[in-house]
């Protein structure tokens, strides 16, 4: 199935295309709106002939011409359609080794994602244009293992077999493990012989065998072993594997977030994959950034180059609503990698020469006299488990008489005082509290009543319960019952129960679960789609939702989050997301939350604290993986960037590291 947005336009005729472009350009001025129409209305083929044509009938080179009559970037984005596919990428790399410095990520973006038969077209487009060797170029404008990798890819030789040896797949992934994460070192020979060589088929399913035996993503590992330009290529190679649609979505979305627009990638990206797979790009782009590729751009550009762009993304997904088989997959891919178990960790263990009275002491003098030693506290609190923390509680009240809490409190202020009293509390009582805060005075915060009620496992909803009868006098679910309303209100009170199965999967069980969840005909009205939603999303096992999501991949081609934004609006949609991101993967779900804690102008204190305390103990680790994974920097380093003064000092102890 052709998946570009430029097709051959029927009727065609190069000689009346060639006229139309001549006196688009004749005289004073130029008409580029007729310009643009007619080149992003025909194929790359129709445009050589155009070009052909344009010769013979005026004896003029078609490319010269526009380049004097045409300016800027919508000069740059006209001439690069005129190119024939290898023409343009050769042109491309060219650019990208000449003069003073190297464009490392045009290479990478070009070699890590084209086949072996586009890049043996490269190759002799550069010969023919240049009358120079690609591989010697690159050779003499790069070093080591980046170098080493891409003149591996210039070879056009990866393996093209889709008959599958499960043993070499298994043998590949341990070489790997044993190449990387288990070794002294890292033989980067052993990653350049297997990724640069195995077939695309061959290598998807080595990603999930490693997954498997080295409990975190190939991509984690590559981050963690590799460095510099390699590393990038790496990635890029892996990505690629996976999905070269999602690749690109991703690129396409780094040119354009943020100030400024990347206008040499969003142009090279959007040319040479019109003709490929630009429907898929959009899919994916769709269903990873909740917008549509078209409206970014619309949003992000202007002029004649807007509209070219537009016009070669082909359509806008937001108008049409859809979800297609590329998103699809994706989603579904995800899912089965999130439904491998992965060992939690959290960042915060028990200190091993623990000493309760010491550690009273340390603090007693930290708060004693004028001033406060806040980087004494920092350094005992943030450095002990919650169980030794609560030992900390008992021996400070049997020295001094004196309640810690009450001692800290006066001593410390602002966001470091929230932070260390946050870490003072029982796990339960810090979740209690924190849900009072929510829904007590003006207002309610919906957003915390979400994150920590669809977060929460039954032994810690249980624990809460407990903990906020106590502290309050009052039962949750009555707070939760008189602060809220309607759908949202039951969803909440489902979950405060703490009864979810904890039991594995049921195949059928699963197929009959998704049934119910895609039926959008039923006029039962005491069986609304909310009903449906609640009934299984707040009841089943993590294990069975899974598969429940699954199964409604193939049975709709959509995926359970597409449909639950695309079917309910507000709070109930707010928090069947965040269920159903939280099954897929609790450690992303709150890696996004952080992120977005921290983006933008201004930070949001209250969940940065919120979930740097709650999840120290149990999987920041992870949080850290999957926030490097999804935004390209850590955690570490944005918290470094984002917070100051003590307050950073303690978020950095928590953080446990810079990946």
């Amino acid at each position: 199935v052709y998946r570009g947005s430029v097709k051959d336009f029927q009727g065609f005729d190069a000689n009346q295309d060639a006229e139309a472009l001549y006196n688009a350009m004749k005289g004073f001025g130029s008409d580029k709106e007729a310009i643009l129409d007619l080149i992003t209305s025909r194929s790359n083929r129709q445009r050589v002939e155009i070009c052909q044509a344009y010769k013979s009938l005026y004896g003029k080179d078609l490319i010269a011409d526009l380049k004097y009559e045409l300016t800027g970037k919508f000069e740059r984005l006209i001439v690069s359609l005129m190119r024939p596919p290898a023409y343009g990428d050769a042109k491309e790399i060219k650019d990208a080794i000449s003069g003073v410095g190297t464009d490392e990520k045009c290479l990478i973006e070009i070699l890590a994602s084209r086949t072996n038969q586009q890049i043996h077209d490269l190759v002799a487009a550069y010969k023919d244009a240049y009358e120079r060797d690609l591989e010697a170029d690159i050779v003499g404008d790069t070093s080591g293992h980046f170098k080493k990798m891409l003149v591996v890819l210039l070879q056009g030789a990866r393996e093209e077999d889709d008959v599958v040896s499960e043993d070499l797949v298994e043998q590949d992934a341990k070489d790997l493990l044993e190449a990387g994460e288990l070794k002294w070192g890292t033989d980067e020979a052993q990653f350049i012989y297997i990724l640069g060589r195995r077939s695309r088929q061959h290598l998807r399913l080595v990603f999930d065998e490693y997954l498997k035996i080295a409990g975190k993503p190939i991509e984690r590992s590559i981050r963690g072993e590799l460095s510099g330009d390699f590393e990038k290529l790496m990635l890029a190679v892996v990505k690629c594997i996976r999905s070269r649609a999602e690749y690109f979505a991703e690129r396409l979305y780094k040119a354009m977030k943020g100030l400024g627009t990347r206008d040499n990638t969003l142009i090279r990206i959007m040319v040479s994959r019109s003709e490929i797979d630009m429907l898929d790009i959009r899919e994916v782009f769709r269903t990873k950034y909740e917008k549509s590729l078209y409206n970014m751009i619309k949003e992000d550009t202007s002029g004649e180059y807007k509209k070219a762009l537009l016009k070669l993304c082909g359509g806008d997904d937001d108008a049409a609503g859809e979800f297609f088989p590329e998103a699809a997959q994706v989603a579904y891919r995800m899912w089965e990698l999130s439904a491998v178990k992965v060992e939690l960790r959290g960042t915060v263990q028990p200190a091993g020469d623990f000493n309760d009275d010491g550690d009273a002491q340390v603090l007693r003098k930290a708060m004693k006299g004028l001033g406060t030693d806040e980087g004494a506290i920092i350094e005992v609190v943030t450095k002990r488990s919650n169980a030794q923390r609560q030992q900390i509680l008992k021996a400070y009240k049997a020295h001094y008489g004196r309640d810690l809490m009450a001692d800290l409190k006066s001593e410390l202020s602002g966001s470091l005082a929230k932070l260390i009293l946050g870490l003072m509390l029982t796990p339960a009582q810090y979740d209690a509290k924190q849900l009072r805060k929510a829904v007590e005075g003006a207002g309610t915060d919906e957003s915390v009543l979400i994150e920590i009620m669809a977060t929460r496992n039954n032994q810690e909803i249980r624990a809460i319960n407990e903990a906020y009868q106590e502290a309050y006098h009052k039962s949750l679910e009555d707070d939760l019952s008189s602060d809220t309303s309607g759908h949202f209100k039951r969803i909440l009170v489902s979950l405060a129960l703490g009864n979810r199965d904890e039991g594995p999967e049921n195949l059928t069980q699963a197929h009959e679960d998704a049934k119910k969840l895609a039926d959008v005909s039923s006029n039962d009205s005491s069986d609304s789609l909310e009903t449906r939603f609640l009934s299984i999303l707040c009841t089943r096992s993590y294990p069975h939702l899974r598969r429940v999501f699954q199964e409604f991949i193939k049975m709709t081609n959509h995926d359970v989050e597409h449909a639950i934004k695309k079917r309910m609006s507000g709070d109930v949609r707010d928090a069947f997301v965040a269920v159903v991101r939280s099954v897929k993967n609790k450690p992303a779900f709150f890696a996004d939350k952080l992120y977005k804690s921290m983006k933008g102008a201004g930070t949001d204190e209250r969940t940065l604290t919120r979930i740097m305390i709650s999840r120290s103990e149990i999987d920041l680790f992870n949080i850290r993986g999957e926030f490097i994974d999804l935004f390209d920097k850590s955690l570490h380093h944005m918290i470094e960037k984002d917070t100051s003064g003590d307050y950073r000092k303690a978020l950095l102890v928590l953080c446990g590291g810079e990946d």
